[in-house]
């Protein structure tokens, strides 16, 4: 808010002279961070440490499920594809391939694959960094290239052109063609929780306390000087600021006074409001507060049924999508009915659940052998 000239002069006055220290204050308005990739990125998982370990555990599980192919009903253990996928290029492996593709969906909403061909075969893939994809709509709505921007350096890849890029996305409802990353809808949470360790820093900065005023009360009246207001701040920000100084007593000449004027964390209900921001930021990811050792949160009766809700509602789906995505990518313009399904049998995450079935389906006396194999997926 803009001050009247007068006040402005009034205020610039009162703090050269300083016959107390006093406040203006106004109504606050919330600054939100920008919902960019880049500022999600920076914000999130490079300061925010529920964001970033909720990016890390869904990239990491859903990056280590491996995958099965099958033409119909038949699997192809020795498909071609499958070794791409183990190797996708030179400079990554499956799993560093995954995690990279999960996380871009996860802070981006969008993921780009890139697929490099030599003749009729598809070589190697490369991921290709969201904020730098640029899509070009057509008259009609639809995409009509891809551009890939790095530097001053642009390279363009018609849509139509069969296995040039592979786009996946997350549901959008006021976008046809970009996706809706999960941290964008808990960026507020995310803002709250980063203002409040830096508020939390702040204050142990300031020697632990909330801020406050000195005030200047001499019993016949009168002002500071400039040099005894100059001395006066010099002290204070050399004597009693920083955490090493917290606590020290402070030494008050005649007629000053200390008014704290600040709201103390348990005014703020400071760590309440930090953990649910955390709880937000992990709801908004699907990542149970329990994993990530929130306190407060008991909607699960145990860690492992948390694991079991995490595996089946966040990290499966997510691989799911990616595997039919990717397949139809594969197969596009053939007709073998390539599918790519998730090997349940290999995820750690579902041993129990899997166990499980098996000694359902092992104790059904009324399934023949090969109706139990294909009950338990075979």
């Amino acid at each position: 808010m803009k001050l009247p000239s007068f006040l402005s002069r009034q205020r610039r006055a009162a703090e050269t002279k300083a016959s107390g220290f006093f406040a203006l204050t106004a109504e606050g308005r919330a600054h939100w961070s920008s919902r960019s990739y880049a500022s999600l990125s920076r914000e999130g998982f490079m300061k925010n440490p529920v964001a970033h370990r909720a990016v890390r555990m869904i990239a990491e599980a859903a990056a280590s499920v491996p995958w099965l192919a099958y033409q119909g009903e038949a699997e192809r253990p020795d498909d071609p594809l499958l070794s791409l996928l183990s190797r996708p290029n030179a400079r990554q492996a499956g799993a560093d391939f995954f995690e990279t593709l999960y996380g871009h969906l996860l802070l981006s909403g969008n993921a780009f694959v890139e697929g490099v061909r030599v003749g009729d075969d598809l070589r190697e893939l490369h991921l290709l960094r969201p904020d730098r994809v640029r899509i070009v709509e057509g008259r009609d709505g639809w995409a009509e290239a891809y551009e890939y921007r790095v530097g001053g350096h642009v390279r363009r890849h018609p849509a139509d052109e069969g296995q040039a890029i592979l786009h996946l996305r997350l549901f959008h409802p006021l976008d046809d063609q970009l996706g809706f990353a999960p941290l964008e809808a808990a960026s507020m949470a995310l803002d709250l929780s980063n203002a409040a360790a830096i508020w939390n820093k702040a204050l142990l900065d300031n020697s632990a306390r909330p801020s406050g005023a000195l005030v200047y009360q001499p019993k016949e009246g009168g002002n500071l000087t400039p040099d005894q207001y100059g001395r006066l701040k010099s002290e204070l920000e050399e004597g009693y600021s920083g955490p090493a100084r917290a606590g020290r007593p402070m030494l008050l000449e005649g007629g000053l006074d200390w008014k704290a004027m600040g709201l103390s964390p348990r005014e703020m209900d400071f760590v309440e409001a930090k953990n649910g921001a955390a709880r937000d930021i992990a709801l908004a990811f699907g990542v149970p507060p329990m994993l990530i050792g929130i306190p407060g949160d008991a909607t699960y009766a145990n860690y492992q049924e948390a694991n079991r809700a995490f595996w089946r509602l966040t990290v499966l789906p997510l691989v799911q999508r990616t595997a039919a995505a990717f397949a139809g990518w594969f197969s596009e313009g053939t007709d073998d009915g390539l599918r790519l399904v998730p090997d349940l049998d290999q995820v750690s995450g579902l041993a129990d659940e899997r166990s499980e079935l098996w000694a359902r389906v092992g104790a059904a006396g009324f399934l023949t052998d090969e109706e139990k194999r294909r009950a338990v997926g075979y």
